[in-house]
């Protein structure tokens, strides 16, 4: 195997797997698979309560780790550092927002799902508003996984094409097959179990990396002087303009909604769910911003050490990758290729992330589609063995359909803008809808339904706007400077080609459609909410006192309760109890408690 010395030039051969690499991602898909079939045959998941949620009786590390793993996928350890390369620091402005989203978390949206112990978290909006909301909110979330998961899949086999010289088209399917197989096996269990054996390998791979990198350059302090001499860190732009791609407010304001958006969906919710007692979900808050700011910064450090690398010889403009998405694994090719075992043990780390990612999406879609589409339309027979098989069926279907929009995927940009663009179509709306239910007790069920409406249609409309102006040249991002004077090995290139080329940011497309992609979903959650308050005026406000409290944020609740008498009451209700009063009193009409 081929490998210069970093920084000095091109390869004239492609940088590729030798048979170990290939050896030791083998058996990290080995692994895998073989957790589904413990828990899918020797430790049968037969229940439904023991397919999503693990019996409710996972501990806390596992849940934390899982937790983690679901939310870093292949698009942060390879979009990322490809992020830093190009735009710079202020992506990890996100480290900020993870502690805020954790703070919220704990102390309003988790003691209402806990209290009322839901195997679907959308049945909440059914309890609170009516089963259309339900319905709706079902919708957006399977929008949001069918939008995220193929570029969850899409990412590694980027990553694995560059080292492997294997075809995208081919790598796909087959590790997909994998994901599917031992999700839809072993249900919950095999999920988060899995999720800890390929954390163990992501941060192993990634730490090792960074290390022999940090060695190469020459420590430390070449990274910060040569990242801050090309303009790297810039973690203080406090641009306001809203169509600024990057800035201190956007990042901060927008990653807030959303992982909070994130963090009150079913894929996260389900995990909380599967601990014991609502005390336990407080460590395991604290191990996830922990592992997140984590992983987030290796993945920080791995860019900067990228630019350190190659500041005057850009792989991008000089032909050796052909997206800016494929920087890291060419590069730990190029630094750590001499080391057997070690790309290999990399790669495998990314597609961990991305396969924890997919099957944590994967058993919670299951859940979803069979509690708000499949077990209402049951008739006869509605066995645990049944609810099992329907589950395991929609697992097949959905990773099917995963793998087909894979070929849509590799013709947009960049994986990172387009998981949080995907992200903030629907993560605004279902924040706004919880959000709308939970802290704005005078909301009615029109005005939950046609907020999300509203906002979904508002947000697809502006994102697909972005992507159509962005494919046309009509939108382009301002890219911070690199150079190819130090590409020694390829002496065919064009002297007029070594000049910085800065885009710079067009006019042309409408105003809405330049907004920075962080800001979908703060427009989205927004949207439901001020649309929601507004038809829920018109239509007749709900009358607070008349609620169940349990369905709003604790810090509420003395100020619509109707006494100790009435409250006491309220908490000894059964989950059908709640849900046959919230239906009597949400209509899709106004509400007959309204304010007058």
């Amino acid at each position: 195997m081929e490998n210069a010395t970093c920084g000095m030039g091109l390869h004239k051969q492609p940088l590729l797997f030798g048979w170990f690499d290939f050896t030791v991602f083998g058996a990290m898909l080995v692994a895998s698979a073989l957790v589904g079939v413990y828990f899918g045959i020797y430790k049968k998941q037969d229940t439904k309560v023991a397919y999503l949620l693990g019996g409710k009786s996972m501990s806390t590390v596992p849940v934390a780790v899982s937790l983690v793993a679901c939310h870093i996928s292949g698009v942060t350890v390879l979009g990322v550092p490809s992020e830093i390369y190009v735009y710079g620091t202020l992506y990890l402005l996100v480290c900020f927002s993870c502690i805020f989203v954790a703070v919220v978390t704990n102390y309003v949206y988790l003691p209402v799902f806990f209290e009322l112990q839901l195997t679907s978290t959308y049945e909440y909006l059914e309890m609170r508003f009516s089963r259309g909301v339900r319905v709706m909110a079902s919708v957006l979330y399977t929008i949001s996984m069918l939008l995220y998961m193929p570029i969850v899949v899409y990412v590694p086999a980027l990553a694995f094409s560059q080292v492997s010289d294997v075809k995208l088209h081919l790598i796909t399917p087959a590790v997909c097959i994998i994901c599917i197989f031992y999700t839809m096996l072993g249900g919950l269990k095999a999920v988060v179990w899995s999720d800890l054996i390929q954390a163990v390998v992501m941060v192993g791979s990634c730490l090792t990396v960074v290390f022999i990198g940090v060695h190469q350059v020459g420590g430390w302090q070449t990274v910060i002087e040569q990242s801050t001499a090309g303009g790297r860190i810039n973690m203080l732009d406090m641009d306001p303009t809203p169509t600024t791609r990057n800035s201190l407010w956007t990042v901060l304001f927008g990653t807030f909604v959303l992982w909070s958006g994130a963090m009150v969906n079913q894929i996260t919710l389900q995990k909380f769910l599967s601990l014991p007692t609502l005390a336990k979900t407080t460590p395991v808050l604290v191990m996830y911003c922990i592992g997140i700011i984590t992983m987030k910064l290796l993945s920080g450090v791995a860019g900067l050490l990228i630019y350190t690398t190659y500041h005057d010889c850009d792989p991008i403009k000089s032909g050796a990758v052909k997206r800016a998405d494929q920087l890291l694994a060419y590069y730990v090719m190029d630094v750590a290729g001499s080391i057997p075992g070690l790309p290999g043990l990399f790669v495998a780390g990314v597609f961990s992330a991305s396969l924890s990612s997919m099957s944590s999406c994967l058993n919670c879609l299951a859940a979803t589609i069979y509690e708000d589409f499949v077990r209402p339309n049951l008739k006869g027979d509605e066995s645990e063995q049944r609810a099992g098989w329907i589950m395991k069926t929609i697992v097949l279907v959905v990773g099917a359909i995963s793998v087909l929009l894979v070929f849509v995927v590799e013709q947009l940009g960049g994986v990172l803008e387009i998981s949080y663009s995907a992200q903030g179509i629907t993560c605004g709306a279902l924040l706004g809808l919880f959000s709308l239910g939970i802290f704005f007790p005078w909301a009615n069920a029109k005005g939950a339904l046609w907020g999300s409406i509203a906002s979904l249609g508002i947000v697809s409309i502006i994102v697909f706007g972005a992507q159509r102006a962005l494919a046309t040249g009509k939108i382009t991002h301002k890219t911070l400077p690199t150079s190819i004077l130090g590409c020694l090995a390829n002496t065919t290139l064009n002297n007029s080609t070594v000049t910085e080329l800065l885009d710079q940011e067009q006019d042309e497309a409408f105003v809405l459609f330049r907004i920075s992609y962080w800001y979908y979903g703060v427009v989205g959650s927004f949207t439901v909410i001020i649309v929601g308050m507004l038809i829920s005026a018109i239509t007749g406000l709900q009358n607070p006192r008349k609620l169940n409290i349990v369905l709003i944020a604790p810090f509420l609740r003395n100020y619509v309760t109707r006494g100790s008498e009435a409250e006491e009451e309220v908490v000894e209700l059964t989950e059908k109890d709640l849900l046959t009063m919230t239906q009597e009193q949400n209509s899709y009409g106004p509400s007959r408690d309204s304010v007058e």
